[in-house]
Order: C-alpha cells, then structure tokens, then sequence
C-alpha cells in the first residue's frame, strides 16, 4: 500500500496515508448522488435503507474524515483543502468550515463543566446541560445537542471576527448546500425525486446524531480537570481502523495534532502516564458505549428547567 501512495506524497501535508479519507469523502458525496440517480427505481424498502445506511455515513465521517482534516488538513495546496472542504460540505450537508470552529472550541473547553457564568467554554460539553457536577443523560444530548448551537449566520460572524477569509469560506460552504440541494428539491417533481431531499435532510440530522452519541460516550467517565484524561478511548481494531483511529481519543484530546496515523505510537509513549492517572478505557466502540458496563454506572442529571 505504501508503494502506491508514493507518487503522490509530494501532495500531502502530513502523510500519504491521508489519501484514504480524501478519496473517501468523494466517494461518499459520489454514492449520495448515485442514490439520487437511482431514486425512482428503487423501492421504499431499498430507499429506507440506503438512507440508513448514509445516516450512519455522515456520523463516520463527522469522527473521521472531516474530524482528521480539521486537526491535519490533507494536502499542501490550499486549493486543494478547500475543494476538499467544498466536497466534505456536499457530502455532509453541513459547512465544513463551520464545523472546525465548533470543534476547535470542543478542544479549547475538552468537555469542561460550566463555570461561575453557568456556561461551558466547550459548545458540546456533555456538562452544559448536566446538573450538579454530572454529566446531561444520553438521550437528550444525541437528539437536541443539533439544535442548540448557533446559526449558521452566527457561526460565520464569529469565525468572521478574527478570520474573514474562513468566515467567506464557511458562508459559501452553507450556501454551496442550500444551492445543491435547492436545485435537487426543485428537480423532484419533475423525476420522480420529490422525497429525496427532504430524506436526505432528515438523514442528515440522524447522522449528526450519530456523532452525538459518538461525542458523548467519548468524553463520558472521562476526567475534565486532567489534561491526560479529558478524553476515554476504545482499542478495538477494526472500529479504529473504520473510524480513522478516532478510539484514542484520550490521546487525541492530550495531543490533538499528532496524525492519525501515529495515534498507536502516541499510545505507547504515555501507556504508563495513563494507567497511573487512571484514564478511561471502554470495549465498545464509542456509538456503542451505552452498552459499556462501567457507563451505566455514572451518575448523570439534567438541568432543571428555568421557572416561568
């Protein structure tokens, strides 16, 4: 495999290896507009699940390819990134852009708990909406953590209040979305289409769900006060090797820079650092850490709802 990634390292910022998510991303946005093409001829069985099976793609994504090109962008030509931005963006539904300044305010709070203000520095602490020092239960933060964040247009100002150049980006990205799939919507009447974006749309969210739930058990049992143990990781092999090697996300939250390719490396220099601070470790992949014996045991509460 190295061999055939050869020719092509001059292009890359960081590692050959970043080939396989950029091609990735393609290929999603590819079969989405594949499964546009074959809408008609399907039947709803086979319409229900492929948009299944894209929901679940958009939750990968989020913690692999797009996470991965937030921290490491993937090639040396700036050009090149924001076609890569663009495409991501397409295949998501959801500004690129817009999505590595929320992430990177994750990784300015790692989880925090809210502060004297009563507010998190971290946009998608599982604490912002705990109670009491606990962490907010896991159902409400999967389903409603999409619709709390700020607008697009607010997005953009805040990016645009250092970075203008980011916060065009990040509006054309939005509108790239609106355009598309405005004309795919506009179009369905006329092909036999007309479920499709709304589908796609829904199937959207319940990808960003995905990553929610993926977010949460992330950094549940996890330590906000201690650098080395802001994150909990998983080691499962083929989950790290689908998802990019998301798993070591106490490694990745200590070190996010490090690539993804030198996460395993990363592991074994503070292995023992880990162990004596006592950094959650999980079997089960992160989607699935509800079904993780020591989860179920964490206290967890809900802020109670200001009175009227």
């Amino acid at each position: 495999m190295s061999r055939l990634l050869a020719p092509f390292r001059r292009l890359f910022r960081s590692s050959a290896w970043d080939a396989v998510p950029a091609a990735l991303a393609v290929v999603q946005l590819g079969l989405a507009m594949a499964l546009f093409a074959a809408w008609p001829g399907l039947s709803w069985a086979a319409r229900i699940g492929w948009l299944a099976l894209y929901a679940f793609s958009v939750g990968w994504n989020l913690n692999s390819v797009a996470h991965n090109f937030i921290h490491n962008p993937f090639f040396r030509s700036d050009r090149l990134n924001r076609l890569t931005s663009l495409v991501i963006t397409l295949a998501l539904l959801s500004p690129q852009t817009m999505y590595r300044y929320v992430h990177l305010r994750h990784h300015a709070g790692n989880a925090d708990r809210p502060g004297p203000d009563g507010a998190t520095i971290d946009p998608l602490s599982i604490y912002q909406h705990g109670h009491d020092g606990k962490p907010e239960p896991m159902l409400p933060y999967v389903f409603l953590e999409f619709f709390r964040g700020d607008s697009p247009f607010e997005l953009a100002r805040k990016i645009g209040a250092k970075r203008p150049r980011e916060a065009r980006a990040a509006r054309f990205e939005f509108w790239a979305v609106i355009v598309v799939y405005g004309a795919l919507l506009a179009a369905g009447p006329f092909t036999g289409r007309l479920a499709f974006t709304p589908l796609m749309v829904l199937a959207g969210y319940l990808g960003q769900c995905v990553s929610n739930l993926n977010g949460y058990y992330e950094h549940l049992g996890g330590d906000p006060d201690r650098p080395i143990a802001w994150g909990v990781s998983t080691y499962g092999r083929l989950y790290n090797w689908v998802f990019l090697y998301n798993g070591y996300h106490a490694e990745h939250h200590y070190r996010p820079k490090v690539h993804w390719t030198k996460m395993t490396d990363l592991h074994r220099q503070i292995a023992e650092d880990q162990r004596r601070e006592g950094v959650a470790v999980i079997g089960w992949p992160h989607f699935l850490g509800f079904l993780e014996p020591a989860n179920r045991r964490v206290p967890t509460a809900r802020r109670p709802r200001a009175a009227a």
